[in-house]
């Protein structure tokens, strides 16, 4: 089960890195433009729109990769000092009610929401048109991924409150550790209470 789940885990990972380098084009896109409007006066209709949809591919694709990583956000005031069973039950009960009803609205409604547009070829309102229907498909697309992902996370919470454990996942980027960055550069808190005391004695004898 564990490595179904780090399966999961790498594939979400894997479409939210790939579709992450519409990073690198909606970068590229705005700067050409920038220097084609302002220094060549010689500016684009279509790009506007070219930027609006590259934007809406990496909102919605980066919804997979931040759920394996657990990154979304949360109460962490108060989730935080909960055991690990308990965590779970109140992870288990939000996707129940909340997460798996809006996912799975989301990719069948968004699913017909391509198939009209990929109808009638649907295109941009401008003078140099482009087609949507493309980018209209990322919404089931990312919804799929996303909805899956949210099936793993739910069995991790039935797995934890079977053992008391979270189970692991997928490393990657994550926030900055401070309990990791104190062992890594060999640092206690007596050392760090010792510095703060040793601060003001200093600037007290300038």
């Amino acid at each position: 089960m564990q490595k179904l789940l780090l399966t999961v885990d790498r594939l979400s990972t894997w479409f939210g890195k790939i579709c992450a380098w519409t990073v690198v084009g909606l970068t590229l896109l705005i700067t050409w433009e920038v220097f084609s409007r302002y220094v060549l006066n010689n500016p684009h209709a279509w790009v506007l729109d070219a930027q609006i949809m590259l934007y809406g591919v990496l909102f919605m694709t980066a919804g997979a990769y931040t759920l394996a990583k657990s990154g979304h956000v949360r109460g962490d005031v108060l989730y935080g000092f909960f055991q690990p069973r308990t965590q779970a039950w109140v992870d288990l009960i939000l996707y129940i009610v909340f997460f798996l009803p809006g996912i799975i609205a989301l990719t069948y409604a968004g699913w017909f929401f391509f198939q009209d547009s990929l109808a009638i070829k649907e295109q941009t309102f401008n003078a140099d048109p482009l087609p949507v229907y493309p980018f209209k498909f990322v919404v089931p697309l990312a919804g799929a991924f996303l909805l899956l992902q949210g099936i793993v996370e739910i069995i991790r919470c039935v797995i934890c409150i079977k053992t008391g454990e979270w189970p692991s996942r997928e490393e990657d980027v994550e926030e900055v550790d401070v309990d990791k960055l104190k062992q890594m550069v060999n640092v206690n808190d007596a050392d760090i209470e010792a510095l703060d005391q040793l601060a003001p004695a200093k600037k007290g004898g300038q």
